[in-house]
């Protein structure tokens, strides 16, 4: 079995923000020789999710309504009392970008057939910026043969 890495770097927007991972993705897999294994993403942050979706603009719009309704950024958390905590004076009050985030899930699995990616018609896998702007690293292996 072959195994190709690849870290994707990149700078996110305020606050919730979505990144389309696809072109990058598939560039990686369209070099890499493998045509059959699957392909495993994974976010390198606490404050960030990997999810497979749709990339459109309207519900693009409809995810960050519905996250900020879900797990307000103004809600009272422990983790965001730093005079309690051991970190820097300037750590940022997050902790809803951090339960955002467990729920959302950190990776996705995809597999890879004939060269493809086994996705639907308008799934992409996304990066879902939680507490941007932000630099960013994804973690992507192919596996296969």
């Amino acid at each position: 079995m072959k195994i190709v890495p690849l870290i994707i770097e990149l700078e996110t927007g305020q606050g919730i923000s979505l990144h389309d991972l696809m072109p990058d993705i598939k560039a990686v897999v369209a070099k890499s020789d493998i045509n059959n294994g699957f392909v495993t993403v994974t976010s390198q942050h606490t404050t960030t999710a990997i999810s497979i979706n749709e990339n459109e603009e309207r519900l693009i719009d409809d995810v960050r309504t519905f996250l900020n309704r879900l797990i307000p950024a103004k809600d009272k958390y422990l983790h965001n009392d730093i005079a309690l905590r051991d970190c820097p004076d300037d750590e940022p009050e997050n902790a809803h970008s951090h339960l955002a985030a467990m729920l959302l899930g950190s990776s996705e699995v995809i597999p890879l057939m004939q060269g493809e990616l086994v996705l639907g018609q308008y799934q992409s896998v996304m990066l879902y910026e939680l507490d941007g702007p932000r630099s960013r690293k994804v973690s992507v292996q192919i596996y296969g043969e």
